[in-house]
C-alpha cells in the first residue's frame, strides 16, 4: 500500500481515481454481497456489519486481487470467511448460518445469477423475480413468507393453516422450481451453465 492506495489498483484505467474505481465495485457488488450475506444470517444488523467488514477488508488487501478474475466472487469469499469466523465466535446462538457445503452450494448460485443478462444486481434478480411468478400460488407464498420475511415452517404453518410436513413440502418443491426455473433463464440468456 502506498499514500492509503493499494498498490495493485495503482495502476488504474484512464484517469480514474483508485478510491473511486474502488467505490464503483463496490456498488456493482454490495447488494449481491448482502443477498448473499442474508442467505445464512438472518440477523439484519449482523449482516450489515459483516458487509461494511467485507469490503474494508478487500480494500486492504486489494494488492491480492487477480484483477482477471471477476470482483463478485472475491469479495463474496471475503464476506464467506468473515461469516465462518462469526459463525465461531457466536457459536450455538440465535442467529442462523448455513454450514459450510450449503454455503458453497450458495456460491456456486450466485456465480451463475452474476452470468445472467442484466447491468446491475436488480436486473439479475428480475430472472428471479419472473421465476417466482411461475410457481403456484402456495409454494410462492410459502417461499415468500420464509425468505422475505424470515418466518420458520412451524410460523408458517399456523399462519397458513398448512401442516408443518405440507410446508416443508411446499419449500422444497418451491426451491427445486425456482432453480429449474433459473437454470433455463440462464441457458437461454447464453450463459454458462
Amino acid at each position: 500500500m502506498q499514500d492509503g492506495v493499494p498498490t495493485g489498483l495503482a495502476a488504474t484505467i484512464g484517469d480514474v481515481e483508485p478510491r473511486d474505481l474502488f467505490e464503483i465495485l463496490v456498488r456493482e457488488n454490495a447488494d449481491m454481497v448482502r443477498a448473499y450475506l442474508l442467505c445464512h444470517v438472518r440477523d439484519p444488523a449482523t449482516v450489515e456489519d459483516l458487509l461494511q467488514e467485507a469490503f474494508l477488508t478487500a480494500w486492504r488487501i486489494l494488492d491480492r486481487y487477480d484483477r482477471q478474475l471477476p470482483f463478485g466472487p472475491w469479495v463474496r469469499g471475503i464476506a464467506a470467511k468473515l461469516l465462518l469466523n462469526h459463525r465461531r465466535k457466536m457459536g450455538r446462538s440465535k442467529v442462523w448460518f448455513c454450514d459450510e457445503e450449503s454455503m458453497h452450494v450458495m456460491e456456486e448460485a450466485f456465480c451463475k445469477l452474476q452470468t445472467l443478462k442484466g447491468d446491475t444486481f436488480d436486473e439479475k434478480l428480475d430472472h428471479l423475480r419472473v421465476c417466482l411468478e411461475k410457481l403456484n400460488a402456495v409454494q410462492r407464498d410459502a417461499i415468500r413468507m420464509h425468505y422475505e420475511h424470515g418466518l420458520q415452517c412451524k410460523e408458517i404453518a399456523t399462519r397458513t393453516g398448512t401442516g408443518f410436513e405440507a410446508v416443508k413440502k411446499h419449500l422444497q418443491r418451491g426451491r427445486a422450481a425456482l432453480l429449474r426455473c433459473m437454470e433455463a433463464r440462464a441457458v437461454a440468456s447464453g450463459a454458462p451453465s
